[in-house]
């Protein structure tokens, strides 16, 4: 399975290289774990597999210094894992494992929820629909890279709003824990539009004041990806 995957990604250095011109920004070594975070996110890397500081060096053109840059990178992230003698793995997470994050995740998103101002104020709102559209444009387009980044970037502007930097913080390290888990839903065009129609959902409910639908939309929000990667659990890790 190791093998095939890495021959997946090697397939896909045309999407690192799309990759490294819309990060061009990036330095580096954080433009090569967001390639890495996209290929664990799409399942071109698998749970458990190891990343090989040589064939990454290679892949990306850069030197060992910078990815193992980029590893501690994910490794701070919690998508990889360093286990002795066997080097840096992706990150695998047992059913009780999964069950605890998710109840977390769930715990805290919709204490945020309930602690948004409602209804939200225009200009509050304005850059969140701009957000929602784009997700929703990406979907349409099929293309599932930008639905990933639009998505990360509607929940990190919509629990801004929550007025705790702290509580907003924590809930986007849990999401990044979570990219791991993801994978096993996120491909699914069904799945990208049901996550579509709930941040249109999510936009109403401010908008009107809603607070026991908006509550009620973050706490659904978790299921798909947390079943779809617990009913696949021993083909992923077996």
């Amino acid at each position: 399975m190791a093998d095939a995957a890495r021959n997946d990604v090697a397939r896909n250095d045309i999407a690192w290289n799309d990759s490294a011109r819309d990060e061009g920004a990036l330095p580096l070594p954080a433009a090569i774990a967001a390639a890495l975070e996209e290929d664990i996110v799409f399942g071109r890397l698998h749970t458990r597999e190891r990343l090989i500081e040589e064939e990454l060096a290679e892949r990306f053109r850069a030197t060992r210094h910078t990815v193992r840059q980029a590893l501690a990178e994910l490794e701070r992230m919690r998508l990889i894992e360093r286990i002795p003698h066997r080097g840096a793995l992706v990150k695998a997470y047992n059913p009780a494992e999964v069950r605890q994050l998710y109840a977390l995740r769930e715990m805290l998103e919709t204490q945020a929820a309930a602690l948004i101002p409602l209804p939200l104020e225009e200009a509050a709102l304005a850059p969140l629909r701009g957000l929602q559209q784009k997700h929703a444009a990406a979907v349409a387009a099929g293309d599932a890279r930008a639905v990933f980044r639009a998505d990360l970037a509607f929940h990190r502007a919509l629990f801004a709003h929550c007025g705790n930097l702290f509580l907003a913080e924590t809930i986007e390290e849990l999401g990044q824990r979570a990219q791991v888990i993801r994978y096993a839903n996120l491909r699914s065009r069904s799945s990208m539009e049901w996550a579509r129609d709930q941040h249109a959902a999510m936009l109403g409910a401010l908008e009107r004041g809603e607070r026991g639908a908006l509550v009620a939309l973050c706490a659904a929000h978790f299921a798909p990806a947390r079943e779809a990667y617990l009913s696949q659990h021993p083909a992923l890790l077996g």
